[in-house]
């Protein structure tokens, strides 16, 4: 039998859908204009806007980034900060996650108050650098990778959905004689891959976006992150060492920095581009799960 919509509600599914079309041409719109942009002659884009001519395109930024040795490192960096974060914080979320989720854990809800109250308090940016120093972290990986690991929100996260694990399941494996290891590496994990997926995903983004941690955090250049790389041509209007000689004028500058600007966002973007179509089911599925059980 089929059910027969209200003309409210028609009315209300035709402005989501409405409105679901503006909010994708709002996000396609300008990354099309990078996109394009990125392949055109500077001086053209300045002078007369985006150009469809192919006389008009240009690899000549790409080039310059792939052949500069500051921006791959920077790649290779970010790659290799994002990656060993997301698996710190996966492990530390996941343990304390299912280890909150027990209800005969002593002292749980103290600890759920404190982490609670980390949420809406924090001790600032020179208390946090004072203790990164006296930790020996400063100028190492280890300044972006540990402070940040242990994400309140995401061990809630992972407690919701451990929490919405049958407790039967457990109890029958516990029956039959299986540990808490076992219980925890042969059932739970495996059914734990959306929540992980999703924590992965949130803590991949995170890092990759991320450069004032490493602003501030680090002396090194060759430590520094594609995000810090970026910084300096998109916001202070410079082109990395390497890219220009001392002997060029300002106008030059410009028009070097407008031209590897676009390209640079492009190449940024494109791990999370080729990432997220892998992670998109259980990204959705551990998502709601954690979220409404």
């Amino acid at each position: 039998m089929l059910i027969q919509n209200s003309p409210f509600d028609r009315f209300m599914l035709v402005c989501m859908k409405l409105f679901l079309i503006l909010a994708v041409l709002v996000v396609v719109i300008p990354f099309g204009y990078i996109i394009i942009a990125s392949f055109m002659d500077p001086t053209v884009l300045l002078n007369r806007g985006l150009s469809f001519h192919p006389g008009d395109w240009s690899l000549e930024g790409y080039r310059k980034i792939l052949s500069n040795e500051a921006m791959i490192r920077g790649f290779f960096n970010s790659v290799w900060y994002a990656a060993a974060f997301s698996i710190i914080t996966v492990l530390v979320s996941i343990g304390a996650g299912y280890a909150l989720a027990d209800d005969s854990l002593v002292g749980r809800k103290t600890v759920m108050t404190l982490l609670i109250i980390t949420l809406f308090f924090g001790g600032g940016l020179i208390p946090t650098y004072l203790l990164i120093r006296e930790l020996g972290m400063l100028n190492t990986p280890w300044a972006l990778l540990i402070p940040g690991a242990v994400n309140v929100w995401n061990i809630i996260l992972a407690r919701t959905f451990f929490k919405g694990i049958s407790r039967e399941l457990k109890e029958a494996a516990n029956v039959d004689g299986a540990s808490d290891r076992i219980i925890f590496t042969k059932i739970v994990l495996p059914l734990s891959k959306p929540i992980m997926f999703v924590l992965a995903l949130y803590a991949f983004v995170g890092q990759w976006n991320s450069y004032f941690d490493a602003m501030i955090y680090l002396e090194d250049s060759k430590l520094f992150p594609l995000q810090l790389v970026l910084r300096s041509i998109l916001i202070q209007n410079q082109a990395a060492p390497g890219m220009i000689g001392d002997q060029q004028a300002m106008a030059e500058l410009k028009r070097l920095s407008e031209m590897i600007k676009y390209s640079s966002i492009v190449i940024s973007s494109l791990p999370l581009l080729v990432m997220y179509p892998f992670f998109q089911k259980y990204f959705e599925k551990g998502v709601m799960v954690g979220s409404l059980k």
